[in-house]
């Protein structure tokens, strides 16, 4: 079953990049009194995700930020080294949290999860946003067609952020 806005997010590990390597940080951990923008991608590097959805999240980061939200993340079904790649090479490092979800266990335990086995990628996540205020998903906005990054980018969410309720002080 796919979240729905009023749910609270499952207790999950991602893998961050820390100063000394890889480290865990629960989904407790991260979004507890916080009011956070996440986006998921299929696949750090393929096209839109790298072209189009983040990039749009790096220019707009400090507005979203100016809306009341704490952080940033991006998750995708990526192991922590090809993550943590990609913030660097993108200049998303110290703007936007990098999660990965190499095994997909939190894609699958909010039901957007994808196979792309046909396409070579294998079990992925769908494309989508969310804001989520102290672990509770306020809005969730999901792709309808492959390859855009229009319901779920960033000028998108901006709109959102104009008419969510915030939960949790900025």
């Amino acid at each position: 079953m796919t979240i729905k806005p009023g749910d609270m997010l499952p207790e999950t590990i991602f893998k961050i990049m820390g100063a000394d390597g890889p480290e865990e940080v629960t989904t407790r951990e991260f979004f507890t009194g916080k009011r956070i923008v996440v986006f998921a991608v299929p696949g750090a590097f393929t096209p839109t995700c790298h072209m189009n959805h983040l990039p749009g999240f790096l220019k707009h980061h400090e507005d979203i930020k100016a809306k009341g939200v704490h952080d940033l993340a991006v998750i995708s079904v990526n192991d922590v080294w090809v993550m943590h790649q990609w913030a660097k090479e993108t200049g998303g490092k110290g703007k936007i949290h990098f999660l990965a979800d190499g095994s997909a266990a939190f894609t699958k335990a909010v039901g957007l999860d994808i196979d792309l086995g046909a396409a070579g990628m294998g079990v992925r996540s769908q494309r989508y946003s969310m804001i989520v205020d102290n672990g509770t998903v306020t809005d969730l906005n999901i792709e309808e067609k492959p390859g855009v990054a229009d319901l779920s980018g960033s000028a998108a969410i901006l709109k959102k952020l104009e008419t969510t309720p915030l939960k949790v002080s900025a």
